[in-house]
């Protein structure tokens, strides 16, 4: 059975990726299997509280202020108006409500309404989760206070493949917001991006990143790139959709005790592209028509799977 480690090397994840396909899933769903109910899948909603404009020039994303895109631009959605669609959330399966802001990082003068958010979102009975861009020490501990329960802020690719993605934010601006978030107490979020042109040592590079995390990522995002015309990767060859759930198996061999998020890019997936994600160890996914500006798998579309797969929504709060 799978130890929990920190030192893994990139080799040793790349011969996991390169196992003959049947023997890595079954790995993988026996180590599922021994730490997760395997049949439940933990929900929850993604909302934009701010859009567009980002300083950021990440090569995937429609935000970017560098990319020309039919996003428009928004701004910080009243705290009214995010508790209300907690409240729908909540109604609809999900236990935890995830709020993304468009920042290349937290500024202060923001600090207060987004605190307000977060009080107010668990005041619901709702799990908190909020992915704000590079936080500072401080920012981190006044967001603990608040009580938020998660923060995302992704890896997206290897240290190796990240420059051909990013150019305005160091990996090291990474991994420092992560450090920040783990010391204030609050759960990581933290995955990363797959079909960007990366290799598949890239692949084994960013689960490496990942897992030897002094502390597993309580949550990981595993996004099959959506590719939206106007950004740099508009155009890429897509993955294999057998190279992303070998990814996925292999997180959940390597990171036993995460939830692993099958997030962005399920609605161009196959059900049993999906069903076979689930099996190597996936059991979160964001539910609801749309993510931050990408479509999302439909809710009916979802509900209709899980019933074919014997699959049930998790109410219980898990990471």
């Amino acid at each position: 059975m799978a130890e929990t480690r920190h030192d893994w090397e990139v080799d040793e994840i790349l011969a996991l990726l390169e196992r003959p396909f049947n023997d890595l899933l079954f790995e993988a769903h026996t180590v599922h299997r021994a730490h997760f109910n395997p049949n439940q899948i933990q929900v929850s909603r993604l909302l934009s509280i701010k859009t567009g404009a980002c300083s950021e020039n990440c090569g995937y994303c429609s935000q970017s202020a560098h990319h020309d895109t039919a996003v428009e631009k928004e701004q910080l959605m009243p705290v009214a108006e995010v508790l209300a669609e907690a409240r729908k959330a909540k109604d609809e399966g999900a236990t935890r409500f995830c709020m993304g802001a468009a920042w290349r990082n937290l500024n202060d003068h923001n600090l207060e309404q987004i605190i307000q958010m977060v009080k107010g979102v668990r005041a619901l009975g709702l799990e908190t989760c909020m992915t704000l861009g590079m936080l500072t020490e401080m920012q981190a501990q006044r967001l603990k206070a608040s009580g938020l329960d998660y923060y995302n802020h992704n890896l997206d690719t290897s240290p190796e493949y990240y420059g051909e993605v990013i150019s305005t934010r160091t990996y090291q601006d990474r991994l420092d917001t992560l450090a920040h978030v783990r010391e204030a107490g609050i759960n990581v979020c933290s995955g990363g991006i797959l079909g960007m042109g990366e290799s598949r040592r890239d692949r084994a590079s960013l689960l490496q990143q990942l897992a030897n995390l002094p502390r597993h990522p309580e949550s990981v995002p595993i996004n099959n790139l959506v590719q939206v015309e106007g950004t740099p990767l508009h155009g890429v060859e897509p993955l294999d959709p057998f190279e992303f759930v070998r990814t996925v198996a292999v997180a959940r061999i390597i990171m036993p005790h995460s939830h692993v998020r099958l997030s962005a890019g399920r609605s161009e997936m196959s059900d049993e592209m999906q069903a076979l994600c689930f099996f190597a160890g996936a059991n979160s996914i964001f539910h609801g028509d749309r993510l931050l500006t990408t479509p999302n798998a439909t809710e009916s579309h979802d509900e209709g799977l899980f019933r074919r797969l014997g699959l049930t929504f998790s109410h219980v709060h898990g990471a």
